[in-house]
């Protein structure tokens, strides 16, 4: 079944990838309402879910904050400032140590995550003053 690329999804998905950050639902629903202002916040919500559902976009729940969201879905990591809570991407050069299987310890693997946790450079720069 081919997927319905509905305006609003069209819209939401150009204005995450245009912005190469990783922004909140909320972050979002203040853009796209430039472009259309009746839209509503669940309608962004809803849309950013089903994205991220089928692959399109990837959802972050970092260190329990609000959920942020990926128009970048190639293998990658993130780190995380504890100061600030920006998110950004991490791609690793070295050979990743991750087993080869399907199976760990009885579970069935379906992904893998792995975050940093540090302080930015603009919050470094903050804490020197």
């Amino acid at each position: 079944m081919p997927i319905r690329m509905t305006s609003q999804r069209q819209i939401i998905l150009e204005e995450l990838q245009k912005s190469k950050q990783h922004l909140t639902a909320d972050e979002l629903y203040v853009i796209v309402r430039e472009k259309m202002p009746r839209i509503s916040l669940a309608t962004v919500y809803r849309n950013l879910e089903f994205l991220s559902k089928i692959g399109m976009i990837g959802k972050l729940e970092v260190g329990g904050r609000q959920k942020c969201f990926d128009s970048d879905v190639l293998g990658h990591h993130h780190v995380f400032c504890v100061q600030c809570h920006r998110v950004d991407n991490v791609h690793l050069d070295v050979k990743e140590n991750y087993p080869s299987h399907d199976m760990v310890d009885g579970y069935i693997i379906i992904g893998r995550k792995l975050e940093f946790v540090g302080l930015c450079p603009r919050c470094q720069k903050k804490t020197k003053r």
